[in-house]
């Protein structure tokens, strides 16, 4: 069978009524894996990405709250070390839940680099939000005192942002692959996967945090996979969202959306970068991509629940 590549977000693993401990991340990740673990159990192989904005975030937080005393840690870096928190929590939970539910499995987290272009015009313009949001009074405090780059984030505060270049190489690919075949349950591409470019000594780490969305699209139609779904905060797409009479589309195809972006539907900061996913996916030669909130994964796959896009622009 082909593998499904399942895309959660970095905000799903986060309990916004709890403060973001380790301990509370757990819970959070113990929830976000149930509906997971049902497609598991369902046979579905499956290939699991994750965000990282929220805890990326913090971690650079900490890391320029403490620069007097220790040194600070790069971008490259921090994805790498979301990677490695968050796919712990996620192979721990879901190994559990799957024991306790009688269907053990194997269950990996594989730290991944995704190869970028040193010359992405991304580094010149940051744009991918991280971290916590701010008014828009603190924001101009932090760019003063810090340095940083924040923007606006579609009606809902301001957040640091941080460049973003497009992935063109998933480095662990084949391993990936490998592990696939032999129907285990993988977590990959964490944070959109630590960028880095290719120099005279090999690969090496930049500045930057990759879309997870377009990295789980690369992957996705690099492994051949049956389909993508992406994970969201509304339970699907919508014509007209920010406005008093939003439409919900329960089928669309990778034309109609192109259009809607083209009009200015799909704002940067929310919707937009998983339109961008899905039609890249469609392209690549996957056959369908489903939108839907995380608790709806096995509904949408059905075709119950969340929007189903098919046909590439």
């Amino acid at each position: 069978m082909k593998p499904v590549v399942v895309a959660t977000g970095g905000n799903s693993l986060i309990d916004p009524a709890l403060p973001p401990t380790v301990a509370h991340q757990f819970a959070a990740t113990q929830r976000a894996i149930l509906p997971i673990a049902d497609l598991v159990e369902r046979g579905v192989p499956l290939v699991i990405t994750h965000g990282n904005g929220p805890q990326v975030g913090f971690m650079a937080l900490r890391s320029e709250l403490s620069k007097g005393q220790l040194h600070e840690v790069p971008f490259d870096s921090l994805v790498a070390d979301t990677q490695g928190a968050i796919g712990y929590m996620m192979q721990q939970m879901l190994r559990e839940e799957l024991a306790r539910r009688g269907h053990p499995a194997q269950v990996v987290a594989v730290v991944t680099e995704i190869e970028v272009a040193a010359d992405d015009p991304a580094f010149a313009n940051p744009t991918k939000p991280i971290g916590g949001f701010y008014s828009e009074a603190e924001a101009q405090r932090l760019m003063a005192e810090r340095g940083w780059s924040m923007k606006s984030d579609a009606g809902r505060g301001w957040r640091r942002v941080v460049p973003s270049p497009d992935p063109k190489r998933v480095v662990q690919l084949d391993t990936i692959r490998t592990l696939v075949a032999a129907g285990v349950v993988v977590i990959c591409c964490g944070g959109g996967g630590i960028p880095v470019v290719p120099s005279a000594h090999g690969l090496r780490g930049v500045e930057g945090v990759i879309d997870k969305d377009r990295a789980s699209a690369l992957l996705a139609a690099d492994l051949g996979a049956a389909s993508l779904i992406i994970t969201t905060g509304v339970d699907r797409v919508y014509r007209d969202f920010l406005t008093d009479h939003p439409t919900p589309l329960d089928r669309t195809t990778g034309a109609e959306l192109a259009k809607l972006e083209a009009d200015g539907q799909f704002p940067d900061g929310s919707m937009g970068p998983k339109i961008q996913a899905a039609r890249r996916f469609l392209a690549g030669g996957g056959s369908a991509v489903h939108i839907c909130k995380p608790e709806a994964l096995a509904d949408a796959l059905e075709g119950r629940a969340g929007t189903l896009i098919t046909e590439p622009a």
